[in-house]
């Protein structure tokens, strides 16, 4: 599918345009504190003219056949280039909110967070690491974190084609 930057898009979000789009495929994830699990995943990265991208993704549990057999995490979030590289604020509705920070390198995005906060239910989560990158006009992410105890690790991967 052939992509074309949006003419109104602010120029500031030049460098990050190949996000742009709904993003649909699959992934897994796994993490010390829980079993190994495929998931289904759509991912949108939007535009309304100002300087940010809003970003929102859900997923949805999978089978080994790729049924979906319930729902899955949700995040939703904005993504904003600055004289520094990229900032991004997430919120997830298991009660944490995140401040990340990062660089592209033409199509690839890599950040870290430099926040993490948490409701008092929520579980322990301290620090993260994503990247996303373009390969082969598909999507590809990896998520790592440290958590419940656990150093940094791998925890999600995906791979998803813009739709």
């Amino acid at each position: 599918m052939a992509f074309e930057i949006p003419g109104d898009l602010h120029p500031s979000l030049v460098p990050v345009a190949w996000l742009l789009g709904t993003w649909h495929g699959n992934g897994r994830g796994e993490y010390p504190t829980i079993e190994p699990y495929s998931f289904e995943q759509e991912l949108v990265f939007a535009h309304d003219t100002r300087p940010f991208l809003h970003y929102f993704s859900r997923a949805w549990t999978t089978d080994d056949q790729g049924n979906r057999t319930g729902p899955g995490a949700l995040e939703t979030g904005f993504l904003r280039p600055t004289d520094d590289g990229i900032e991004m604020v997430l919120a997830h509705p298991s009660g944490h909110a995140e401040v990340w920070y990062g660089a592209t390198d033409g199509p690839r995005l890599q950040l870290a967070t430099d926040l993490v906060a948490r409701t008092a239910s929520a579980t322990e989560y301290t620090a993260g690491q994503r990247l996303y990158g373009l390969v082969e006009s598909r999507l590809m992410y990896a998520y790592d974190m440290a958590a419940e105890g656990h150093e940094m690790q791998s925890h999600l991967w995906g791979q998803l084609e813009r739709v």
